[in-house]
């Protein structure tokens, strides 16, 4: 199923299949910012990832005594989500867990989807509800994809990925495997833009941390057309192409935890860049994680907690001192 909202500056249409943004058109141009899915490519509009971002080690989770199958960026975008309600600005979806869902990863919990329209603005905000005896460890990102070029009128070459501030990204080493090993490298030094070219998607994904910039957006350039992403909550923030030829899309995907590293154990407890929800005492009301893609920006330091853990590993990560002076 599919349900439409729409205001003054935006017609945006949603799909109860994984609850993914399917499309956005701006009414002054009637240009279609979210990519069609087209399967021979890449079959996804924007995808919610939950219950965890990326790969696990040997695509395996132990928990609760038993080992369960865990596909790459979990099963929420795999399902069929429910309709809450719909008003004249506003969608609410919802997954539960179900006999299925259970099968495959054994809490209970509800994940809502809730997407406002705001002015020229599309709010997605997820919120995770701990419906189980046990405290919830779980994963969750964004990964929304944009059509490029934006009309027949331009070419790859007339777009640009731009930060809101200067940065010089740092960035985890996830190849080949999807699991970061430790090593990690920049896109450049105090830059506000990067081409979008084959070349930058040719190695797949860029998974860069502690980004100064708020915001992130593709923009076409002499014309400032473009599509923003806040990212100003998010530790970690992901771009990503299909490789192996001229990108039709580039995904700006904000995530709050990140894949397992190489060689890491499977226990869905040990597992970094996790969020925790309490378990639920006898007669009290859910625990409840909330948080959105788009809103107001707040200030906060650098949580390198993760990246803290990997390091006493043994692995070649930075320091936060240096992650501040690649930032700054």
């Amino acid at each position: 199923m599919e349900y439409t909202i729409e205001n003054d500056y935006l017609i945006v249409t949603v799909t109860t299949w994984g609850a993914q943004v399917k499309s956005v058109v701006r009414k002054f141009d009637d240009v279609e910012h979210m990519w069609q899915a087209d399967k021979s490519v890449w079959g996804y509009h924007a995808p919610i990832l939950f219950p965890h971002t990326g790969k696990v080690v040997d695509d395996l989770i132990e928990t609760k005594g038993e080992v369960y199958q865990a596909k790459q960026h979990g099963f929420a975008r795999l399902m069929e989500h429910t309709l809450v309600r719909q008003t004249e600005d506003t969608i609410v979806m919802e997954l539960r867990s179900s006999e299925e869902t259970l099968r495959i990863f054994p809490y209970a919990f509800r994940l809502v989807s809730t997407f406002t329209l705001d002015g020229d603005t599309l709010h997605h905000k997820l919120t995770v509800e701990n419906w189980d005896a046990d405290k919830l460890y779980f994963g969750i990102g964004y990964h929304p994809a944009f059509t490029v070029p934006f009309d027949d009128e331009h070419t790859l070459s007339d777009y640009e990925l731009r930060f809101s501030e200067p940065e010089s990204p740092i960035c985890l080493g996830c190849q080949p495997l999807g699991l970061i090993h430790g090593d990690f490298y920049t896109l450049g030094n105090n830059i506000r833009a990067l081409p979008i070219t084959r070349e930058l998607f040719a190695n797949d994904s860029h998974c860069m941390v502690n980004l100064k910039s708020h915001k992130l957006g593709i923009y076409e350039k002499g014309t400032g057309r473009g599509v923003v992403c806040d990212i100003s909550e998010f530790p970690y923030t992901l771009i990503w192409s299909m490789p192996g030829g001229e990108p039709k899309f580039v995904c700006i995907e904000p995530w709050h935890s990140l894949p397992s590293p190489e060689g890491g154990s499977i226990r869905w407890e040990e597992k970094p860049a996790a969020a925790i929800l309490d378990a639920i005492p006898a007669g009290s009301g859910q625990d409840i994680y909330r948080f959105r893609l788009t809103g107001e920006r707040k200030d906060t330091e650098l949580d390198l907690r993760a990246l803290n853990a990997l390091r006493e590993r043994g692995w070649n990560i930075p320091t936060e001192a240096a992650v501040r002076a690649f930032c700054s």
